[in-house]
């Protein structure tokens, strides 16, 4: 197995072996479009049926959709309203195994309380849906990783969640899901294909795909955006799993056919654990959408919105209105009201709803209600749809797809393959408490670092003994060390200052000025192992402060046409190109 550590070294080696693949001896048996949770599920899928693989992405892993979630695992009460009950037990299905086997480290169980208006009909008939929601989930062979639901009293309620109103309900039924940091666990995805020999490169844009003679797809053109150099790759099979964009990198290959997708734009916002008394989250029904207020980390997370997208999806932000949106559906149910004050940061993410249909010319499988794998053309695989918790079917059914007769010789084992972190985690966290003397952690710290890395905070003891100065919190953002953002670089394969701030560490929205503070810190860290000189630290910070007071200045503005103009006025640290077909 190769090292699990992503690297710039590791990415100049990843797009050497792509710029190799115009050799026949070293052509890719596939090529993934796309760092989000689905593209580098795919890639994990592929390496290890042992095929030759790589995965690109035109910006930061799960910098789009992937990194701007609610943050949950779960099955989909919503879907047992419409009667789908197998897609709530697949989703049911992959939730445990995350918790259980996959990822136990980064999937953690969180109550949800579902606060009842009426005494009788209503808790019969949500009681009766959520005991169904509890069935579906141990219909799975294996250990149940989570507690039954059970019905609450409006005092035994209270007793969960003090700052509920008290007449915003007259009891509740508590039930169990999970929560995950969404660009975590896509990192420990890529993190974990490129241990089984996946070529991972980010920061890596596809400009057009490649046609043979017959008109199959056979590659493609990248970019590295980095140093602007152009590179062909070739292919036996090419899958398009980039979300949001899905049509945009259809039209590459000049077919008319493809997956239609619809952008729909949801906003969360962020408040201080402190503000709101509750140990327990809340799911709420809205005119619009179903509304969390959900317990992560250090803070609350309160959302969403499902309002259409049509505009540029590469930075969609949350607007005035939608900001007083949530802040009027949380408060119409909390006993203290939030103020815009209290929210602490705020970030939207664009959800890729696949189209009933699909373009002329398509062959396809619809394999799910929520995803659909299709092909517009030979040689190019699309999937469209889904949602994070079911990313490992979504790989399973593409790379099932891609490579057509193959799959029954070479079936997926996804199921099988623990995540980075996963393999010895009890004998970490065993070991921790001896850690925590040594460098004078307090549980809570050891608990934070065992929830990101989880066996490899063995990888982090070994930077703070190599260098004992790393073992200290930083200066500005106490609840994060050193050495973290010193592995963000040298583990997981950050490139640039804010792929720390925003992806690595969440610090773009958990500390009132995002990170700004932080950042100077932060660079003189990451900027030795990067090979920064002192004027290449300073546009570092110097873009991290324009982008942050850009997406300050667009949530001041009422809609999303006022938001992207005011937003778009600060450029990318590595410019996209221009998509061409």
């Amino acid at each position: 197995m190769a090292s699990t550590r992503l690297t710039a070294e590791a990415r100049t080696q990843a797009l050497a072996a792509l710029e190799a693949s115009v050799s026949p001896s070293a052509e890719l048996d596939v090529l993934v479009i796309g760092g989000g949770v689905t593209g580098a599920g795919i890639a994990l899928d592929a390496v290890t049926r042992g095929l030759s693989t790589a995965v690109v992405e035109a910006q930061d892993w799960a910098q789009g959709t992937s990194s701007r979630s609610s943050k949950l695992v779960h099955g989909g009460l919503r879907y047992l309203q419409m009667l789908d009950f197998e897609l709530v037990h697949e989703a049911l299905t992959e939730r445990d195994l995350l918790l259980r086997d996959l990822a136990p480290h980064l999937v953690r169980p969180v109550p949800f309380l579902y606060p009842l208006e009426h005494r009788v009909w209503e808790r019969a008939y949500v009681g009766a849906g959520i005991a169904m929601y509890d069935v579906l989930a141990t219909l799975t062979p294996g250990r149940r990783p989570m507690p039954f639901h059970r019905h609450l009293s409006r005092n035994q309620m209270e007793a969960k969640f003090p700052d509920l109103a008290h007449d915003a309900a007259v009891g509740a039924v508590q039930y169990w899901d999970a929560s995950v940091d969404d660009a975590r666990l896509v990192a420990t995805l890529i993190r974990t294909a490129a241990s089984y020999g996946a070529h991972a490169a980010s920061r890596t844009q596809v400009v057009s795909l490649t046609q043979g003679a017959t008109g199959a797809v056979n590659g493609a053109v990248v970019v590295d955006l980095e140093t602007g150099k152009e590179i062909t790759v070739r292919a036996r099979a090419v899958i398009n799993a980039t979300g949001v964009w899905t049509e945009d990198t259809e039209a590459l290959a000049g077919s008319e056919g493809g997956l239609r997708v619809l952008a729909s734009k949801g906003v969360h916002l962020i408040v201080p654990r402190e503000r709101i008394r509750g140990h327990a989250g809340l799911i709420l029904q809205t005119e619009k959408s179903v509304l969390f207020v959900i317990p992560w980390s250090r803070y609350w997370i309160i959302g969403t919105t499902d309002t259409p997208w049509s505009l540029d999806p590469t930075h969609p932000v949350a607007t005035s209105t939608d900001i007083d949106y949530v802040l009027d559906h949380a408060n119409a149910v909390l006993a203290h009201p939030l103020t815009r004050e209290d929210v602490i940061g705020t970030y939207a993410g664009l959800r890729p709803l696949l189209q009933p249909g699909t373009k002329a010319g398509t062959s396809s499988a619809k394999v799910s209600r929520e995803h659909t794998v299709a092909s517009p053309t030979p040689g190019l695989t699309v999937v469209a749809g889904g949602k994070l918790t079911t990313y490992r079917i979504m790989a399973k059914d593409s790379v099932d797809f891609a490579i057509g007769q193959r799959a029954a010789a070479l079936p997926s084992i996804t199921h099988q393959i623990p995540l980075t972190g996963a393999v010895g985690l009890r004998a970490v966290q065993r070991q921790a408490r001896t850690w925590g003397k040594r460098f004078g952690w307090s549980p809570p710290m050891l608990d934070h670092l065992l929830h990101r890395y989880g066996a490899n905070v063995a990888e982090i003891v070994e930077l703070c003994d190599a260098d004992p100065s790393l073992a200290k919190p930083l200066e500005h953002a106490s609840a994060y060390l050193r050495a973290e953002v010193h592995y963000a670089v040298s583990h997981e394969g950050a490139l640039h200052l804010e792929d720390v701030l925003g992806h690595r560490t969440r610090l773009v929205y958990e500390v009132p000025d995002s990170g700004t503070a932080a950042a100077e810190e932060i660079a003189a860290v990451v900027g030795p192992l990067l090979g920064w000189d002192a004027a290449d630290a300073e546009r570092e910070i110097h873009a991290w402060q324009a982008r942050i007071d850009a997406e300050r200045q667009a949530a001041q503005e009422p809609d999303d046409e006022g938001a992207e103009r005011t937003r778009l006025t600060t450029p990318d640290v590595a410019a996209m190109q221009p998509l061409r077909s």
